[in-house]
């Protein structure tokens, strides 16, 4: 009897431990953005997908950053993230800004372009990159993609942050408000066209977007997987002219831990969504799962693998 009893209360107790265990398996945490950029409303749309098409699963949305977002996954401190192509390379080989190799991150799709721009107040005198000097500069804080392509930028035009005046702050909304009340006259961020931000700024100030036509080369040579992409004429209220932003792809990444079956059926969910979520951000309106599966460096999921695969992409 006693035998008998110690062995229901090992199962007991082994249910109670491996309740956690199973309740976190359908609990996933997704790392976003700041607030101002596509990737909250974009990780709002695929959290409802996700829900939809999952019986059971919860998806939490957190506020992030593309190098942030990177590091949380990798650290266990989020299973999905957004990133950016540029940096996430960065962290697969264990370059700055990152500490050391990513170990635990993995691609789960390509999705649009990104855009790096440099806005600016149109009384501010700032006309190229070398006028940002001695400027006020609203800039994103630390762990943010467009932080570190700001440091990029400046170190092309012979500049470091102690020769501009930064102010770093948690979102474009903040960064907005700042040029707004002209307490600073530029501010840097990568998003996709047109910005939320900068349409919001134009309301109520006359702006001007630098073209970094001359900066691309140099560009490349701090960072390959940097590319000169064009921002049509008028994307921006009067922005006349067609103007070279510097691009990057935006994509996302998930836990290598995850479940092989789990990251196929999030896959194949999202691929058969491209129409509603296009409605948030319309650059993916073409997205195919061909381009979702764009090799960017990263090594891909198991089970995004496999979604691929059987679309007939050769990997």
């Amino acid at each position: 009897m006693i035998r008998r009893n110690l062995v229901c209360a090992f199962v007991l107790a082994s249910a109670v431990v491996a309740a956690p265990a199973f309740a976190q398996d359908n609990n996933y945490r997704l790392m976003t953005g700041p607030q101002g950029g596509v990737w909250v409303p974009l990780g709002g749309a695929l959290k409802n997908l996700w829900e939809k098409s999952i019986p059971g699963l919860s998806v939490q949305t957190m506020p992030g950053a593309g190098i942030a977002n990177v590091r949380g996954v990798d650290e266990g401190k989020a299973e999905i993230g957004f990133g950016n192509s540029i940096s996430t390379v960065d962290g697969v080989n264990g370059l700055a800004p990152f500490p050391q190799k990513t170990a635990n991150v993995c691609q789960f799709a390509s999705l649009y372009p990104q855009y790096f721009q440099v806005v600016v107040n149109e009384d501010s005198g700032i006309s190229s990159l070398k006028d940002l000097r001695g400027k006020a500069i609203a800039i994103q804080t630390r762990g943010n993609t467009a932080e570190a392509i700001t440091q990029h930028i400046l170190k092309v035009a012979g500049m470091t942050y102690s020769d501009v005046k930064a102010n770093f702050l948690p979102s474009y909304n903040d960064a907005v408000s700042l040029l707004k009340d002209g307490h600073a006259q530029a501010f840097t961020l990568g998003t996709t066209i047109p910005a939320a931000s900068v349409m919001d700024l134009a309301t109520s100030r006359k702006i001007r977007v630098l073209d970094l036509k001359d900066a691309v080369e140099p560009m490349r040579k701090i960072n390959s997987g940097y590319v000169g992409v064009s921002l049509p004429a008028n994307t921006y209220p009067g922005q006349t002219q067609e103007a070279t932003m510097i691009g990057y792809a935006a994509h996302l990444v998930v836990s290598c831990k995850l479940p092989e079956e789990r990251v196929y059926t999030m896959l194949k969910a999202v691929a058969g969504a491209m129409k509603d979520l296009s409605a948030v951000n319309k650059a993916m309106e073409r997205v195919t799962p061909k381009d979702m599966a764009e090799d960017i460096g990263v090594p891909f999921h198991p089970g995004a693998k496999r979604f691929y695969v059987e679309a007939g992409i050769k990997m």
